[in-house]
């Protein structure tokens, strides 16, 4: 199963939408450099499929948000995988990258600033979150493979 980079998301502050960049470098054990989510830590990578993102186009149309790469606050938007059905424990090859999921979903925390920019959020249902094994560049265009056991 192989799927595609759309996008490299940062923010420096957590409860917010990030800013798309050119290409994200991914630090073995950390995340992406810059981002505030990074650490030592399971949740260092989020993704976001862009097929969830569209199922929220309607709501977000007329709130200004043409471009919704990194309005759910994920690091790497994806399309070509059904990402929130892959089991935790997949490992995922973007270029040298090689992340291992670790969790599907989160909870939604009080106050959350994408919420109540956006209405609602897509990302505790179906993002996922990840740790990196191997570091490396990742840029939109790179391809996604899921690696079978």
């Amino acid at each position: 199963m192989k799927g595609r980079i759309i996008a490299v998301n940062i923010s420096d502050k957590k409860g917010i939408t990030k800013t798309t960049i050119d290409e994200g470098n991914f630090i073995e054990e950390f995340g992406l450099e810059g981002d505030a989510h990074a650490g030592k830590w399971h949740r260092q990578v989020s993704l976001l499929g862009n097929e969830s993102v569209k199922k929220m186009e309607e709501m977000l149309k007329g709130k200004g948000y043409d471009d919704c790469r990194g309005i759910f606050a994920e690091n790497l938007t994806t399309e070509g995988i059904i990402l929130y059905e892959l089991p935790v424990g997949t490992k995922l090859k973007i270029g040298d990258v090689l992340m291992e999921v670790t969790q599907i979903g989160k909870e939604c925390h009080e106050g959350c600033a994408i919420r109540n920019q956006v209405g609602k959020c897509v990302m505790p249902l179906e993002g996922i979150f990840t740790r990196v094994l191997k570091g490396g560049k990742i840029k939109p265009g790179d391809v996604i493979e899921v690696l079978e056991d």
